[in-house]
């Protein structure tokens, strides 16, 4: 679909790695259980210049490596990584780079060394801090590796910490949940993401689906923890992102930025204002597949056109808290705001948003009932 609004956005990189040393029961991310193969390096550096032409003249905006367990990588890897991504991209002076990391003394020992190539931004895969409920996960690590490793992370100057946790665990009741906040709260990290634990399709918990507490009591314990979370200082910016320091990474993600995504599984999002265009690339999710695909010589990489473009922006910004502007859809869209009028008006009609000064903004029902209000714009 020609689009005739549309504005180049700020660009992100993801970068994807999808190795880790055991995979979890509820994890449906493209991971995979085993040792790296050898030359992945190399590999994601032919997929970026591959990608490259979509910079379209752009700085990179943010860095974000994720997983699988990104933090297994060596730091002779990191290091490649880091020059060949310098050699090759124009990067903002501010730029943020995350990248994800487990508890357990093989990682952490790395921490300084990730300050010291660049890495400003940590985000740690916690979950919980109590034994019996990390188990039941099927996490490696323990309570006391948790707090060693966030204890780490912020003796080596990480002070953009997110620690991400999780509730509506089995067994778990509204106060061990709440235990949990508190605990990531004493350690004062700058985020926090706090998820409800879904049954994903293709997990082993989908197969062999756990006994999760009752609906009333997983939503006591989501309004709670929420509640807990904004009385501490940590504003509530997306549903499940609460900071003093807001991920700028994710944020384009849900302002309908664009990026580029390298790595096996990695998917991208480009906007062509020559073309007025906005289209996805994908990446084989099998790292067999992925190493074959990038062997040495440019690939073709298949894209795909976003043609329902209004719901592809409202899966994003429906879950900001402070919703988005009439603008903000046109100019990432390309598309005429009064072309979802119909939509927004019976969304206000439903209670389901607000609109203030110009900004669409889900009212609370709207962000507790998120996926029927996207599903609206379908």
């Amino acid at each position: 679909m020609k689009t005739d609004l549309l504005e180049l956005p700020p660009i992100s990189l993801y970068i994807h790695y999808p190795w880790c040393i055991k995979k979890c029961p509820y994890c449906d991310f493209n991971s995979h259980h085993g040792r790296a193969i050898k030359g992945y390096i190399e590999a994601l550096l032919r997929d970026l210049d591959n990608d490259i032409r979509y910079l379209q003249n752009r700085s990179i905006h943010s860095i974000f490596i994720g997983g699988g367990t990104p933090s297994l990588m060596t730091i002779d890897e990191i290091r490649k990584l880091f020059q060949g991504l310098k050699d090759r991209l124009s990067i903002s002076r501010d730029v943020e780079v995350t990248i994800e990391a487990n508890p357990g003394t093989f990682e952490v020992e790395k921490f300084a060394q990730f300050r010291k190539i660049g890495i400003n931004r940590l985000s740690i895969g916690i979950q919980s801090f109590n034994n019996k409920h990390l188990k039941l996960l099927g996490r490696i690590h323990t309570r006391y590796e948790s707090i060693e490793a966030i204890e780490r992370a912020k003796s080596v100057g990480f002070n953009d910490l997110n620690i991400d946790l999780m509730y509506g665990i089995s067994g778990q009741t509204r106060e061990q949940s709440l235990e949990d906040i508190k605990t990531a709260i004493s350690f004062k990290p700058s985020h926090i993401s706090l998820y409800q634990l879904t049954l994903e399709p293709n997990t082993l918990f989908a197969k062999y689906p756990p006994r999760l507490p009752k609906d009333e009591i997983i939503c006591e314990m989501g309004s709670a923890g929420a509640d807990l979370l904004e009385s501490s200082g940590f504003k509530r910016y997306e549903i499940s992102a609460y900071g003093k320091n807001f991920s700028q990474h994710n944020l384009n993600y849900w302002e309908f930025g664009d990026y580029i995504g390298i790595g096996a599984g990695a998917h991208g999002k480009i906007s062509d204002t020559s073309k007025g265009v906005i289209f996805r690339t994908m990446k084989s999710k099998s790292p067999e597949d992925y190493m074959v695909q990038f062997n040495g010589n440019h690939s073709s990489i298949p894209v795909v056109n976003i043609n329902n473009l209004s719901f592809d922006f409202m899966l994003n910004a429906l879950r900001l808290k402070e919703g988005f502007s009439a603008k903000l859809f046109e100019s990432r869209t390309g598309q005429n705001f009064q072309t979802i009028g119909k939509q927004i008006n019976n969304a206000k009609n439903l209670g389901l948003i607000d609109i203030m000064n110009d900004r669409i903004v889900p009212t609370e029902k709207g962000f507790n009932f998120v996926n029927d209000l996207q599903e609206m714009f379908l």
